[in-house]
């Protein structure tokens, strides 16, 4: 009989075991630690919507999502209740396009409870948040004919995601906090550099030629965004900046660097636009984000940090406490 040394015992041991699991595993099905695969957004394809009664609601919705101020705005058709902007100048092509604040994990989630509320929120009421805020403008009625052609567009753009998912790719990418405040100094280079050759040395951005939409939004000013927009929080429109601005910007092809996209974002956000008034806001002030720029706060530090940053320093101090 032949004899082992002791170390190569333990080693043929040790493969035998090693086997019997692998064997055990692949009968049971639990071989691999394969981490979930990521779901990339693909929207569906406009030309999908059914041509019947309800896709003519989707494709209704389509339309005041990408012409708003045609039906809502100044001249508009329907109502003169926004800005004058459209939907889609926040919501790039018609709330379809990868990182460009698209609608792809709205139907999925909503309702949902919002902190920013603290109350659960239907898509209704969403809607209505970016009239009112984004659009500086007034609210539908839930049972209008406009208001229920948007809702079936969003529920008919993010029909495929499964429930209580958000799919890689939609709203607004977050980027990682600057070690510093964000400059709107600097922001001002940049802004001259890539953007106002589009939306205007001023911001005011470029009408369509029957002066009923705008071809580039305006920045700022009267006609742009309120202060109670999402994109008034300076990591909202660095993140959106970042994958859609300047033209010809893509997720997988940026133009801007993140300090360029942060500096902008602050530079835009730090010039004059109309206030809301939203004493409803976030009424446990605990669950405010690190950049939200108005207080009161859970903590000390100032409004102009909470607005530019550094923000790394709040959200470790919100985790200590």
């Amino acid at each position: 009989m032949p004899s082992f040394k002791p170390k190569l015992l333990l080693v043929l041991i040790a493969g035998l075991v090693g086997i019997s699991w692998l064997v055990g595993h692949i009968i049971s099905g639990t071989t691999t630690n394969k981490p979930e695969a990521i779901v990339y957004w693909n929207p569906p394809d406009s030309s999908a919507i059914p041509v019947n009664e309800d896709g003519a609601l989707i494709r209704y919705g389509r339309d005041l999502i990408a012409s708003t101020s045609v039906y809502l705005g100044p001249k508009g058709k329907v109502a003169t209740i926004t800005n004058g902007m459209n939907c889609q100048n926040c919501h790039l092509e018609a709330g379809t396009k990868f990182w460009g604040n698209n609608y792809g994990g709205v139907a999925a989630n909503y309702p949902k409870y919002r902190e920013r509320s603290g109350t659960i929120e239907t898509i209704y009421k969403r809607i209505n948040d970016c009239l009112e805020r984004s659009l500086n403008g007034k609210a539908l009625d839930s049972n209008s004919h406009e208001m229920q052609a948007m809702q079936a567009y969003i529920k008919w753009i993010g029909r495929n995601v499964p429930l209580k998912k958000k799919p890689v790719g939609s709203a607004i990418a977050d980027l990682p906090y600057l070690d510093r405040a964000a400059d709107p100094i600097k922001g001002k280079h940049v802004y001259r550099i890539k953007c106002q050759s589009c939306h205007t040395p001023e911001g005011t951005g470029i009408l369509n030629k029957e002066g009923n939409g705008y071809i580039y939004p305006p920045l700022w000013g009267e006609n742009s965004y309120n202060t109670g927009a999402g994109l008034y929080r300076i990591s909202r429109l660095a993140g959106y900046v970042k994958f859609n601005m300047p033209n010809g910007t893509s997720h997988d092809n940026p133009l801007l660097t993140n300090e360029e996209a942060w500096d902008v974002a602050a530079f835009i956000n730090s010039q004059p636009r109309p206030k809301a008034i939203t004493p409803k806001d976030w009424p446990i002030i605990e669950k405010k984000p690190v950049d939200h720029p108005f207080g009161p706060y859970a903590d000390t530090f100032t409004e102009s940090q909470h607005k530019y940053g550094p923000f790394e320093v709040i959200k470790q101090a919100y985790k200590k406490s």
